[in-house]
C-alpha cells in the first residue's frame, strides 16, 4: 500500500499514512520547532527505530556546480562554504550518502525545509515545507510549488534536485532530512549549513525577472559603480563599492528584513513589500535602521557622510553592533539600499536627479517667499531644492497596480532610504513605477506624487509683504526642476541619462498636460493671488562659469537689457551670493552686491561681482556649493524680477597610477595616489582612504602636510586577487579640504597557467610595504 506525507492540523506535525483514510499513520515526523542536534557534520537522530533504519552519514551539498548554476558562487558564504546559496525557481542538487544502501521499496525520504527565523513556522504561511522525492526530474512541479526528484541512485548514495517556488520567501532555510523504514521507526538528520534562498532575475517565473543579459550583469552582479553628485552645471562622477558579495553583507541583509523590516516570514518572497521595508530600514527615523543621516556639517561622533567609500564598512559595522551608523546623506543611503538590494536579488540602480525638488505640502510646486528686502523667508519657505538628490530604482513587476492607460507598470521602480516625508507614518518612498510617475498616475502606490514634485514641480517666487498684505507671484519657472536625470550606463563606465523615462520633454505639449493631470490629483488650494505685472521691456539674463576651481576666485555677471526703442529705465538691485548646503538650505551670505543702473533705450548694462577665496572659503559647506540670486526693481513700473541658481566649484581629482606594465591576477604591481593642493593655503592632516578588489579592509594612509601647490603621493604594493575588470577607488580628506575623490577602471589579465586551469582563488591578495610623500 502506498504512503503519502500529509500536515496534521490538530497534532501540528507532518505525518507519515497509508494512502486510504481510514489507516492509521505509521509515522511522525518530527515537527520543525524541535530542538534538533545542528552541530555536527554527520550522524542522525532516530526515534526509536532500529538500527536496520536508514541512516543519513553526510550531505554533499555540491556547493561548487549549485553557486555556478545559481550565479552566487561570488558571495563569500558561498566561497567560504559557510552556507548554500540558491536563487527561487530553479533547482539545486544535493548528494546525500546513507549508512547503507538506499532500497526506494522500503525506505522512504522527506526533506523537511522550514524558516530559520520563524516561530510558528507553518505550511499554509509557505514557512514550512515538506517534500517526497518522487522518481525522475523531468517534472519538478508547478513553478509556485516546491518540488523535489530523485536524479541518480548509486548503492548508499542518492542524489536528487529541489526547486523552491519561484515565490519563495526570501530568507535562511533549515533543512532537515527524515527517513523511514516503513513499518519501523524514523531518523531524521539536520543539515548544519543554512540554506540562503534569494530572488532571482534570471527566472521567468520570478517576480524580478530580467531578461536582458547585460543589465543582468549590471544591476545584479557588478559590485561597484558611479554615483553622481555636485551640480547641473558641473556634473560629478564619483566611485561607490557597492560589495554585495562581502563578508558578512547577505547575511546582514537578510536579517535586516525581519529585525528592522519587520517583515513576516511568508511575505519575505514579495518584492513589492521588500522594496518598501528597504526604503525605511536603511535610515534610523523608525526602527533604528542602518543609518543615521546628518545634513549639518558637524559629524562629531561618527564618519562624515563624504569620507564613505563603499556600503562593506557600513553594513559589517550595523551586522556586528544593531546600532545606526553614523552618518549618512542622499548618495549613502541608495548605496547601502543598492548593495543589500542586489544581495538579494533584485536588480538595482542608482539614480541621481539634479535640481531635485522636496515639495512638502503635496502642492507639486516648490514655492519660494521674498520679502521686500529681496531676502528669502526661510520660515515660510519650507520648500527646497537639492542641487542633487539619490534614490534608487528597483526592477521588478507590479501586479497590484492594475493596468493603465498607457499599458502595465511593470519595470523600475523608485525607492528612497533618504528620510524626507513620512509615508504612511514612516519615513519612506517607494516602491513607485517610473512608468506611473512620467504618465501623471500619483495616485498609483506608492509615492508616486512626491516623487513627481521632484522631478517635475513648476518653481514659483512669491513676493511676501506681511501676514495682511496679498502675495505677488514674481517668477513661474515651469524648466527649473528634474535636470539630468543620471545612472550608470550598462557595462560602461560612463552617465546614461533617463530623463525621458520620468518625464515629457520640457516645453512639450505632453509634458504641460501631464503636470495638469497630476495636479487636478492633488487636491492642494493653495491660493494664487494675483500674477507679476507683463512688463517685458527690460530683460535680466544672470551668468555664472561652471568651470572654476576650488581656490580660485569667481565672478557673477547680470546683464541688463533695456529693449525699449525710446524710453529709459531705471533699474535696481542686487546679487547675491550665499554658501549653501547641497539640500539647498542653510544659507550663509558670502557677499552682496547692489546696483542702480540707468539704462538708454536699445542699450545693455553689466554688473559684475567677483567673489575671492578668502571671502568664501571658511562658509564653504563640504561639497562648495553656493546659491546665486539677483533681484531688481524697475522705476515707474510694478515689475519685479527674481532669479536664483546653483553653483559649485570643482574639486581635484586623485589621480592613479598601477604598474609599468600588464595588471596580471596575483601579481605584485606598485600603486601610486597623487593629489595637487588646489587651495592657496597648506594642507593638514591628510588621509587617503582606498579600497578595491582584494582589498578586505580599507587602506589609510596618513600626510602631515602638503604645501601650497605641493603634490601628495601614497605608494603600496598590491596584488589583484583575480582576472576580469577591477576599480580602484580613494578618498582624500584633511582639516582644509575634503570630499576629494578619483577611480581608476582597469582589465586584470589572467595568469599564464590559468588559461589551462582556470580556477583561480577568488580571495588572496597581499598589500605591503606602504610610503606616503609630499612632493614640494
Amino acid at each position: 500500500m502506498g504512503q503519502k506525507l500529509s500536515f496534521c492540523k490538530k497534532c501540528g506535525d507532518w505525518k507519515w499514512c497509508a494512502s486510504k483514510d481510514n489507516e492509521e499513520p505509521t509515522l511522525r515526523i518530527r515537527n520543525a520547532n524541535a530542538n534538533y542536534f545542528t552541530g555536527a557534520p554527520q550522524g542522525d537522530k532516530t526515534d526509536g527505530a532500529s538500527s536496520a533504519v536508514l541512516g543519513v552519514l553526510k550531505v554533499d551539498l555540491c556547493l561548487e556546480d549549485n553557486h555556478d548554476e545559481h550565479h552566487t558562487s561570488h558571495f563569500y558564504a558561498a566561497a567560504a562554504k559557510e552556507a548554500l546559496v540558491v536563487r527561487r525557481g530553479e533547482p539545486f542538487r544535493l548528494k546525500i550518502h546513507f549508512n547503507r544502501d538506499y532500497s526506494p521499496s522500503k525506505d522512504a525520504i522527506s526533506f523537511i525545509f522550514t524558516v530559520a527565523d520563524d516561530t510558528k513556522p507553518s505550511p499554509g504561511h509557505g514557512t514550512l515545507n515538506a517534500l517526497v522525492p518522487h522518481d525522475g526530474i523531468d517534472y519538478l512541479g508547478d513553478t509556485l510549488e516546491w518540488g523535489a526528484g530523485i536524479e541518480s541512485h548509486e548503492g548508499q548514495t542518492l542524489t536528487v534536485l529541489i526547486k523552491p517556488p519561484s515565490t519563495c520567501p526570501v530568507t535562511e532555510w533549515k533543512l532537515d532530512i527524515d527517513t523511514k523504514l516503513l513499518g519501523d521507526g524514523s531518523r531524521s538528520y539536520p543539515l548544519p549549513l543554512p540554506i540562503y534562498v534569494l530572488f532571482n532575475p534570471w527566472c521567468p517565473d520570478d517576480q524580478v525577472y530580467l531578461e536582458d543579459r547585460d543589465q543582468r550583469k549590471e544591476y545584479v552582479m557588478h559590485d561597484t559603480t558611479l554615483i553622481w553628485r555636485g551640480s547641473y552645471n558641473r556634473l560629478r562622477p564619483s566611485v561607490w563599492k557597492i560589495g554585495q558579495f562581502e563578508r558578512h553583507v547577505l547575511e546582514c541583509s537578510l536579517k535586516v528584513l525581519g529585525t528592522v523590516g519587520r517583515i513576516p516570514p511568508a511575505y519575505r518572497g514579495d518584492p513589492v513589500r521588500v522594496a518598501r521595508a528597504l526604503s525605511a530600514l536603511v535610515n534610523s527615523v523608525d526602527d533604528d535602521g542602518v543609518l543615521l543621516g546628518n545634513w549639518s556639517e558637524d559629524f562629531s561622533g561618527g564618519v562624515a557622510p563624504t569620507k564613505w567609500t563603499g556600503s562593506v564598512e557600513i553594513l559589517q559595522q550595523f551586522h556586528k553592533t544593531q546600532k545606526s551608523v553614523k552618518f549618512a546623506q542622499c548618495w549613502n543611503f541608495s548605496g547601502v539600499l543598492t548593495t543589500i538590494a542586489r544581495s538579494l536579488g533584485i536588480p538595482s540602480r542608482i539614480i541621481t536627479c539634479y535640481s531635485s525638488a522636496h515639495d512638502t505640502q503635496a502642492s507639486l510646486t516648490v514655492d519660494v517667499f521674498i520679502d521686500s528686502n529681496n531676502k528669502k523667508l526661510d520660515a515660510e519657505t519650507t520648500d527646497s531644492i537639492w542641487n542633487y538628490h539619490v534614490w534608487n530604482e528597483l526592477w521588478m513587476q507590479r501586479p497590484d497596480l492594475g493596468v493603465g492607460e498607457h499599458g502595465t507598470f511593470d519595470g523600475w521602480q523608485v525607492v528612497d532610504a533618504t528620510p524626507q516625508e513620512a509615508s504612511d507614518n514612516m519615513y519612506r518612498v517607494g516602491p513607485a513605477s517610473v512608468a506611473a510617475v512620467k504618465n501623471g498616475d500619483i495616485l498609483r502606490p506608492f509615492d508616486g506624487g512626491f516623487v513627481f514634485a521632484e522631478v517635475n514641480a513648476d518653481k514659483l517666487y512669491w513676493r511676501y509683504n506681511g501676514p495682511s498684505q496679498p502675495l505677488k507671484l514674481l517668477r513661474k519657472d515651469t524648466l527649473a526642476i528634474g535636470h539630468l536625470i543620471s545612472t550608470k550606463a550598462v557595462l560602461k563606465w560612463e552617465r546614461e541619462d533617463i530623463t525621458d523615462t520620468y518625464k515629457h520633454a520640457e516645453r512639450s505639449e505632453e509634458e504641460r498636460s501631464t503636470m495638469l493631470k497630476a495636479l487636478k490629483q492633488s487636491r492642494h488650494a493653495f491660493s494664487r493671488y494675483y500674477l507679476n505685472d507683463n512688463f517685458n521691456e527690460i530683460e535680466f539674463d544672470m551668468e555664472l562659469k561652471d568651470d572654476i576651481k576650488i581656490g580660485q576666485s569667481f565672478s557673477v555677471v547680470l546683464k541688463v537689457s533695456n529693449k525699449s526703442e525710446s524710453r529709459t529705465h531705471m533699474a535696481t538691485g542686487q546679487i547675491s551670493c550665499d554658501a549653501v548646503l547641497y539640500t539647498g538650505v542653510g544659507a550663509v551670505e558670502v557677499k552682496t552686491l547692489g546696483f542702480e543702473l540707468e539704462l538708454e533705450p536699445k542699450s545693455s548694462d553689466y554688473v559684475r561681482m567677483e567673489v575671492i577665496f578668502e571671502e568664501y572659503y571658511d562658509k564653504l559647506s563640504s561639497q562648495a556649493s553656493f546659491q546665486i540670486s539677483a533681484a531688481a526693481k524697475v522705476k515707474d513700473t510694478d515689475y519685479d524680477y527674481y532669479a536664483q541658481d546653483d553653483f559649485r566649484v570643482r574639486k581635484p581629482d586623485i589621480k592613479f597610477q598601477l604598474g609599468e606594465a600588464a595588471i596580471v591576477a596575483q601579481k605584485e604591481l606598485d600603486v601610486i595616489l597623487r593629489l595637487e593642493n588646489p587651495l592657496p593655503i597648506p594642507l593638514h592632516k591628510g588621509v587617503f582612504t582606498v579600497e578595491g578588489p582584494g582589498i578586505e579592509q580599507p587602506l589609510k594612509f596618513k600626510i602631515a602636510e602638503i604645501p601650497v601647490g605641493g603634490t601628495a603621493a601614497a605608494t603600496f604594493k598590491y596584488t589583484p586577487p583575480y582576472a576580469g575588470r577591477g576599480t580602484m577607488l580613494a578618498k582624500f580628506t584633511s582639516r582644509e579640504l575634503d570630499d576629494v575623490d578619483g577611480y581608476r577602471h582597469y582589465e586584470i589579465e589572467p595568469r599564464p597557467e590559468d588559461l589551462l586551469q582556470p580556477n583561480g582563488s577568488h580571495r588572496s591578495s597581499n598589500i605591503i610595504r606602504r610610503r606616503t610623500d609630499v612632493i614640494a
